[in-house]
């Protein structure tokens, strides 16, 4: 009898045989939404210039990750050096110098006692690297986040993330031991900051009294500047009253500062906003390496040392390339001042956002941090006593900015928020010319 099956295989040559081509086109998932339709050919600095001979400020820095600008020459140069040495040597199977200089390094800009890093790939990974330790050194189960946080997209660190529905939706059942506590959003709620912090912490200590007992609960876990959550920067009086309830109640206190992290808010760390603030682990990423995939956490070595055998690790945590851009990272910032330049082109940002703000009732809020801007939208007719959130001005808005020549995200749960993000490297010129950009799309989608 003759087969009727079509054959899914080619014979060689050889006798060996072959898969057989399927002709498939393959594209990118559709679940993934593109927020400009740039496609780029390079990028230098705060420019990316695209295939279609268009060049673009880049106010958006992958998500706020090329901290040095695209392409910094030292950047490029210690990671082309690396490369030719060695690219990949799993850290907890070999050691590499990159890895050994940039643990020097952090340790020079990291608090004093929080002298103890683990490595892994990506903010998620050390988010939940992070809950992982919390629970392992307390022997508790629950984690405290605060309403609009964003922490990641893998389940555990989804489970954590309250910046939108989006983010944890339709993958349920999610982790457990995760409760919320209201963040101090002053402008959402109709208060003065004062009253909106007092507000925050009491709702804390109801749910610590109603929900979730303190001596059942491992880690409180905050983003200083929530980033997804609309850019807005938790007051220092709140931060000093989550510290004072974690050394009252044995909780670990967790800074994300994966976003805000790495002078983007005119100090090295956000939460050095808060004098005196120490937390008991921090959470970087992003800014780490310019673009190269690595992210970390530091704690004490004492508390660090209470992860189990085992718990610890990863394929690609610590790549040497990526690890080589770190300090080439660090170098950077030290010597061009970066942080400093994020200061004081922050408050020239800020100061011209407030300018053009005026001019248009649908911007309800300018807020931020250095190079962490967020511009709220609002419907300006709406009579309720809080505001009324404006998406769709906010994405029209965002979509104009690009025949402006400029590149900007929307964020917030609402979606109402546009943030701008630009690079620790950005001169004045740049912001002067980001900002008239801005104020052009504005009017030509407002008037």
């Amino acid at each position: 009898m003759t087969s009727t099956l079509t054959s899914d295989v080619n014979t060689s040559a050889t006798g060996g045989t072959t898969p057989a081509p399927t002709g498939n086109r393959a594209t990118l998932s559709p679940g993934l939404k593109q927020a400009t339709p740039v496609v780029v050919d390079h990028a230098t600095g705060s420019w990316i210039h695209g295939t279609d001979g268009k060049s673009y400020l880049d106010f958006t820095t992958g998500i706020g990750v090329t901290s040095t600008g695209h392409c910094h020459p030292r950047v490029v140069a210690a990671a082309q050096e690396q490369c030719g040495k060695i690219i990949h040597a799993q850290y907890t199977t070999v050691m590499h110098q990159p890895l050994l200089e940039l643990t020097e390094k952090l340790g020079e800009v990291l608090p004093t006692g929080l002298d103890s890093i683990f490595y892994a790939n990506s903010g998620s990974e050390a988010v939940e690297a992070s809950i992982r330790l919390a629970r392992m050194a307390t022997g508790r189960p629950n984690i405290v986040v605060f309403q609009g946080g964003f922490h990641g997209r893998t389940v555990a660190a989804a489970s954590l993330t309250t910046a939108g529905t989006r983010f944890s939706a339709g993958f349920s059942p999610l982790m457990s031991g995760v409760h919320m506590a209201p963040f101090p959003y002053a402008y959402r709620y109709g208060f003065d900051e004062d009253t909106a912090v007092e507000f925050a912490l009491r709702e804390l200590d109801y749910l610590f009294a109603s929900r979730v007992a303190p001596n059942d609960t491992a880690a409180m876990l905050i983003e200083p500047v929530l980033g997804d959550g609309g850019y807005l920067p938790a007051p220092p009086a709140f931060l000093a009253g989550l510290r004072e309830r974690a050394d009252r109640h044995g909780i670990i206190l967790i800074a994300d500062e994966v976003q805000a992290g790495f002078g983007r808010t005119g100090k090295f760390w956000s939460h050095q906003h808060t004098v005196g603030l120490v937390p008991d682990i921090i959470i970087t990423a992003k800014g780490l390496a310019s673009g190269f995939p690595i992210s970390a956490i530091a704690a004490p070595t004492e508390l660090m040392a209470k992860a189990w055998p085992g718990s610890q690790g990863g394929t690609y945590g610590g790549n040497a390339v990526a690890a080589a851009a770190g300090v080439a990272t660090l170098a950077v910032i030290h010597e061009e001042n970066l942080v400093e330049n994020a200061r004081v082109r922050g408050e020239q940002m800020l100061a011209g956002l407030r300018k053009i703000a005026a001019k248009f009732p649908q911007i309800g809020d300018v807020r931020g941090l250095g190079l962490m801007a967020g511009i709220e939208f609002i419907d300006p007719t709406a009579t309720s006593s809080s505001p009324v959130a404006d998406a769709a001005s906010a994405a029209k808005v965002q979509q104009a900015c690009i025949g402006e020549g400029l590149l900007t995200l929307t964020c917030g749960p609402l979606g109402n928020v546009i943030r701008l993000i630009p690079a620790l490297v950005v001169t004045e010129d740049e912001m002067t010319t980001g900002l008239a950009r801005f104020d052009a799309a504005l009017s030509s989608v407002l008037g």
